[in-house]
């Protein structure tokens, strides 16, 4: 018997709900309960009334297992639209980080040096430290990051990814 396997493929999702108490729980339980893995959640709320949050999720998978897993989404009761950004084309996705650096002398005139290059601005500064913020796509901050733990990197926090698609259509 000769098993292939499906090959999987990062997906962004664009899920609009009702901003109400545990629709997140909800949406990551389905995640959960069927073994699929989140790579990036973020929401925030998309109406002037708070009415409605945009729950953005970063997930890989199959063809196969994408469409379950929009289909599932689709069947909860407060989502409003479940958009496979990835499948619909282009978009645009970012990123933002808090990176926190120590060094003195060299090292700290390196990290200064490429903080310009990677456009990260400093946010906090102290005679042994600094924290920079810089944003972007997920391997420019992954980029950074890197070169960061050569010159003295003590911490990251990261947001996820928020995304929209291009042009004038809403999803």
């Amino acid at each position: 018997m000769h098993i292939t396997q499906e090959a999987t493929e990062r997906h962004t999702l664009a899920v609009l709900v009702d901003n109400e108490p545990g629709i997140l729980a909800r949406i990551a339980g389905l995640f959960t309960a069927r073994g699929y893995n989140i790579e990036s959640l973020t929401v925030s709320d998309v109406t002037r009334d708070k009415a409605v949050s945009r729950i953005t999720i970063v997930t890989s998978a199959s063809e196969h297992v994408m469409e379950q897993i929009i289909a599932q989404l689709d069947r909860l009761v407060p989502v409003h639209s479940v958009s496979d950004l990835t499948a619909l084309g282009p978009h645009v996705e970012r990123e933002l980080a808090l990176v926190k650096v120590a060094g003195t002398g060299d090292h700290r005139i390196e990290a200064l040096r490429l903080a310009d290059v990677y456009r990260a601005r400093v946010v906090d500064a102290t005679t042994s430290s600094f924290v920079f913020e810089v944003t972007g796509g997920r391997e420019k901050i992954d980029s950074f990051v890197a070169l960061m733990r050569e010159v003295g990197l003590i911490e990251v926090a990261r947001t996820g990814i928020v995304a929209i698609a291009r042009g004038t259509d809403a999803v």
